[in-house]
């Protein structure tokens, strides 16, 4: 699928303009030409002034492409379900996470991402478990990031 350049420069556009609307209530620093402001603002300019050459160039363009043009993938079965099962383990991670546990949540995840990817379900499996436990190792204990332990806080290491 591709979206016209209009809306992405519409989209760089708007938070431009947002970012530059909230740094403006910024604090000045006494005796200092500049403050916390600058470079926030400085990058919030130049999205203003990319989002604005984007729309221009989309809009002058929408006439041969349209403002969204499909790709043949979304005419595949086996493709819409691969996205729809990316969007709805993002949804499911997020109702289910705290609840289940990271693990868990993972392990369902994984599996049902690489099962929809047509991999066959006990190399999904196998692959799961161990790229969980790794990316598990890694935030728990190397990056010391808490991940939620849900069903299994009793077993928690």
């Amino acid at each position: 699928m591709k979206l016209s350049d209009a809306i992405f420069g519409a989209l760089l556009l708007a938070l431009g303009i947002a970012v530059l609307w909230v740094v403006r209530s910024y604090p000045q620093i006494p005796g200092q030409q500049v403050g916390p402001a600058l470079f926030p603002g400085i990058i919030a300019t130049a999205l203003c002034i990319c989002g604005a050459i984007l729309l221009v160039k989309g809009w002058r363009a929408r006439g041969a492409t349209g403002w969204v043009k499909v790709g043949d993938w979304a005419r595949s079965p086996r493709h819409v379900l691969a996205l729809c099962v990316v969007i709805g383990s993002v949804v499911f991670y997020i109702l289910a996470a705290d609840r289940l546990g990271f693990v868990l949540t993972s392990t369902l995840l994984l599996t049902a991402l690489m099962w929809s990817l047509r991999v066959p379900a006990g190399r999904s499996l196998l692959i799961a478990v161990i790229a969980t436990l790794l990316i598990h190792a890694a935030f728990y204990k190397l990056l010391r990031v808490p991940l939620p332990w849900g069903v299994l806080t009793p077993y928690a290491w």
